[in-house]
């Protein structure tokens, strides 16, 4: 008989402070806002001193003695992250990036037709919208909150090359059943593509379980690492039947023989990668996953379902709609609360320190790991104040 993981263990008050300090600015606002960006620490801030001090003291001979050790040192984290191999893992600059690499690399064997929903970032449909020889499907959600599997089935046919849609719903926080979205693309003959970049962290990401076949991600939101980077999985494989158009000699099997007389392709998945890193960024990711390791991902992912929870019983007890999904289960960290004027709340509320965001007809709160119960009601009662 299996048993369910057991949950983690609460943080004491101490710990809690410990892990709060690391992050200058909850000293300084009621920072609410982490699915935009995650809030910045003290351990990204020192991986970037040490690049400052190594680029002023060692010049571009860091590259060899520091940096591409750097690169391998993120390739290993971020992919131990998501479940995946680092064999499995590549860096690139930004979801659109690994996207448009992506789309142009998988042999279409006559497919001319991409899946994704009404409720995906505009990255995903952008990709095939400005394709004229694909014809792109867009899922209606119903409810709009979240799309159910039996509209994705009905969407998906022979002709289906990608489906393409995102674990986390950025506009409702629904958690999709991408597992079920893979097996739905994979008995159809088609490819699953997964945007990932409000998943990680918040939630457990496993690649290999979920069973899809590339999956995206990054460091900007909440990893807390910063923009600038991208992560692309790709099951392992996968990887020998893509042949990306769009390359860079940090592709190049050989990428310090400098050869224009012939080119090879990694056999992982840097062959996917299109030139040199962010490096800045690279380290404050670095910093921030340790920040999140130093409390504990497990511990992080449940404090933002307790946080979560605590945020929608407080909207609810306020009087305010709210478009998220009832199961806690398909829940995340990402709470839209119905308002007349999302942006002059948000306005108000940035008066008052306390930062979160808006999308048409709502005010988006995000809370994070780091911020405190006490945090999650302030921003309740400062709304149910602008009513009254």
């Amino acid at each position: 008989m299996s048993t369910s993981p057991a949950a983690p263990a609460s943080p004491t008050e101490r710990e809690l402070m410990e892990f709060r300090s690391r992050f200058p600015i909850l000293a300084r606002r009621n920072y609410l806002n982490s699915c935009s960006l995650g809030a910045l620490s003290h351990d990204a801030e020192a991986r970037l001193d040490d690049f400052r001090e190594l680029w002023h003291t060692m010049g571009a001979s860091a590259w060899y003695e520091h940096w591409l050790g750097r690169l391998d040192e993120l390739r290993a984290k971020a992919g131990a992250i998501h479940g995946a191999a680092t064999e499995e893992t590549a860096i690139l600059p930004s979801t659109s990036a690994a996207l448009s690499v992506v789309a142009d690399a998988v042999p279409t064997a006559g497919r001319t037709r991409v899946v994704c929903s009404e409720l995906d970032f505009p990255t995903l449909a952008y990709q095939w919208r400005v394709k004229p020889e694909i014809e792109l499907v867009v899922v209606p959600s119903g409810d709009g909150i979240g799309v159910s599997l039996e509209r994705f089935e009905e969407a998906v046919d022979e002709r289906t090359l990608f489906v393409a849609t995102s674990h986390v719903c950025y506009s409702t926080g629904y958690v999709q059943d991408v597992a079920g979205i893979g097996e739905i693309a994979r008995r159809a003959g088609a490819w699953s593509i997964i945007d990932g970049y409000q998943a990680a962290g918040q939630i457990a990401v496993d690649v290999e379980a979920l069973g899809v076949d590339v999956y995206t991600s990054g460091p900007l939101k909440w990893l807390c690492g910063g923009p600038g980077l991208a992560w692309l999985f790709v099951r392992a494989d996968r990887i020998a039947e893509m042949k990306p158009r769009f390359t860079s000699w940090f592709a190049a099997r050989d990428q310090f023989d400098f050869r224009l007389d012939a080119f090879e392709f990694r056999d992982d998945a840097r062959r996917f990668e299109l030139g040199t890193p962010a490096l800045p960024t690279v380290h404050t990711a670095l910093g921030g996953i340790e920040a999140l390791e130093s409390f504990g991902l497990d511990r992080v992912q449940a404090r933002i379902r307790a946080l979560t929870a605590r945020l929608v019983e407080g909207c609810r007890e306020a009087g305010f709609s709210l478009r998220t999904h009832p199961d806690p289960e398909r829940r995340s960290g990402i709470v839209m609360i119905a308002h007349d004027d999302p942006a002059e709340a948000v306005r108000r509320l940035d008066e008052r320190d306390i930062v979160v965001d808006h999308r048409p007809g709502h005010v988006r709160v995000s809370p994070h790991a780091y911020n405190t119960e006490a945090e999650v009601d302030e921003v309740v009662a400062a709304l149910a104040g602008m009513y009254t």
